[in-house]
């Protein structure tokens, strides 16, 4: 049997991975990138997984760690 190779992340998963990573330099650096509409509906959508509680703890715990970091939009 050949091993599986994993499919590499698309640009959009790995800005989510890197934006909830919980490490202030990913967050910081993956925020950079935005442009200040994007920053809005960013900063919206991490405050809407911080308070669902259907989300997992960790995801709502992630989103958190990315909203301290980067304070308001």
């Amino acid at each position: 049997m050949g091993q599986f190779e994993e499919e590499p992340l698309s640009d959009l998963e790995q800005f989510w991975a890197d934006l909830l990573s919980g490490e202030p330099m990913l967050i910081a650096a993956v925020w950079a990138t935005l442009n200040p509409e994007e920053r809005v509906a960013i900063h919206a959508h991490l405050i809407r997984i911080q308070a669902d509680p259907e989300r997992l703890t960790e995801q709502r715990q992630a989103a958190a760690i990315a909203l301290s970091v980067i304070g308001s939009p």
